[in-house]
Formats: structure tokens, sequence, C-alpha cells
């Protein structure tokens, strides 16, 4: 119990907050857009195993992957592998039952999320290599959280369509600009290791304005997305809440003062994810 407690925290597992939210938006608007009613329960509850296994398995994937990196920058240096908390090959056999569960609840959800899960898989190891070779590694890591609203939206409707990918990509570039901005406490180490990022490449000055193009572009297919769906009132209410968060997390940090950069990641991030869902089942509820 104490090393899955190391473990666990090793993950900031409660950082699952970020993007279940978004799942369970994609699976309730997916099935009264496409099936006209509620989710069921079952539906739910595998939604969520799926998203349990796959964001343990990508964080433990990026932990033990950038072990090395990890022991030599000041900021990490007591993660769990290089602080010798854990040994490789306990956070091996974590990873594996992480993409053991995430393969039974998609199997418990249709053949469609059985056969997308290779391309879900990709991704989550995938970006875990890309800061050895592209700053463009921001935009994978949002695409691979963007696949959990998708997923959600597959798991109750069995299909992908382009209301689907338009929710998709949204919380893909809301998670690749909060992503710029929590990198940019690591840019001078990444110049020095020769790692790529935003902040490390261009700067921290313009890669808080990339952030910030970014989420303007989240708001838009939001947006585009209240259209699309024919969301109500209560929706668009929540988009303009999520818009003044996103407004206020830009104002939390500057090029010269990034010491409330936690509070513009964790805590704002949170609150935006669980508002925009919120809303969203209130708007459906309302109907």
């Amino acid at each position: 119990m104490n090393k899955l407690r190391i473990i666990l925290e090793m993950i900031k597992f409660e950082h699952t907050l970020f993007a279940l939210p978004f799942a369970f938006m994609g699976a309730v608007l997916g099935s009264f857009v496409v099936n006209g009613t509620w989710p069921t329960w079952a539906q739910i509850f595998w939604v969520i195993l799926a998203m349990v296994g796959a964001r343990s398995a990508a964080m433990a994937l990026n932990r033990l992957i950038d072990y090395k990196f990890d022991g030599e920058n000041p900021r990490t240096v007591m993660r769990a592998i290089p602080a010798g908390l854990l040994q490789k090959k306990e956070v091996v056999l974590f990873v594996v039952a992480s993409f053991v569960l995430l393969f039974v609840a998609a199997s418990q959800l249709n053949m469609l999320a059985v056969k997308l899960l290779p391309i879900a898989v990709f991704f989550l190891v995938f970006y875990s290599y890309t800061k050895r070779f592209t700053w463009l590694c921001h935009i994978v890591l949002g695409i691979a959280i963007g696949l959990a609203p998708l997923g959600g939206w597959v798991a109750t409707t069995g299909r992908v369509d382009w209301m689907g990918i338009l929710l998709f990509v949204s919380v893909a570039l809301w998670t690749a600009g909060f992503d710029v901005i929590y990198a940019c406490q690591d840019a001078e180490f990444d110049r020095k290791r020769g790692l790529y990022s935003i902040p490390g490449y261009f700067g921290i000055a313009r890669a808080l304005k990339l952030a910030r193009l970014f989420h303007i572009l989240t708001m838009i297919g939001f947006v585009a997305l209240y259209f699309a769906t024919g969301l109500h009132v209560w929706f668009a209410l929540g988009l303009v809440i999520a818009a003044l968060i996103l407004i206020y997390e830009h104002r939390l940090v500057s090029p010269h003062d990034l010491s409330k950069l936690n509070t513009a990641f964790f805590t704002m991030n949170g609150v935006l994810s669980v508002v925009v869902f919120a809303f969203t089942m209130l708007d459906l509820v309302m109907r």
C-alpha cells in the first residue's frame, strides 16, 4: 500500500480532474446529440475506468522514460524514481496493469472503442519522447488528453463524427496552452539539456503569447460546439465563465513573474474543466 501511495503521488493522480470532466462531457453530449438520451450508468462506469487506466499509464510512462532528466533537474530531482523511492520494474508493472484496465474498459463499451484503442495508446506513449526532438510536444500532449472527450463520445455513440472531433480539438488546444505555461518554469533547463519546448525554443515571453493564442482558439472551438450541438443559454453562460477563468489564468503569469504559475496551472484549469462540464449538464437537464 505504501508503494501504491508513492506511485499515485508520482503520477499526480488527483490531476485526473483535468481530463475526466471533459471525458464525461463527451460521453453525455454525444449520447444526447446522437441517441437523444442519457448514457447508461454502466457506460459512465467504464468511461471512468478507461480514463483512470489511460492517464495512469501515460503519467507513469512519462516518469519512467524521463527519470534521467528528472534526476538532473532541481525541480524534479525528488520524484520517486530518481529519489530511489520506486524501482523501475515496479513502475513497469503499474504501467502494464493500467493498460490492461484501459483495454478491459474499452472492450465493455463497443467495438469501435477497441479498434481505436491503438491510436490512443500510441499518443500516450509517444508524447514522452517528443521533448527530445520537437517543440510541438505540447500539441502532442494536447492530442493525448483531447482523446479523453472523443473517447467518451465514442463510448456512448459507437461512432466518430465532426462534433466529437470539434470537442477533441478544443480540449487539445486548451491542454497545449496550459502545458506551455507550465513548461515556462523549465525553459532554462530545457535549453541547457538540449530538450525541446516552446518556452525553451522561443523564450518565455513568446511562449506565453502562444499559450494565449491556443486558449483563444479553444474558446472559438467551444463556441462553434455550442452552435453545432444546439445547446442553450446555460452552456453559453458556462463558456463566459470559462473565458474569464482563462483571462485570469494568463494574468497570473508574466515573463518576469512566474511565482503564481502553480495556481495558473493546477487550480484554474481544474476549475475550468469542471465548470464547462457542469454547465453542459445543467443545460441538458434544463431541457
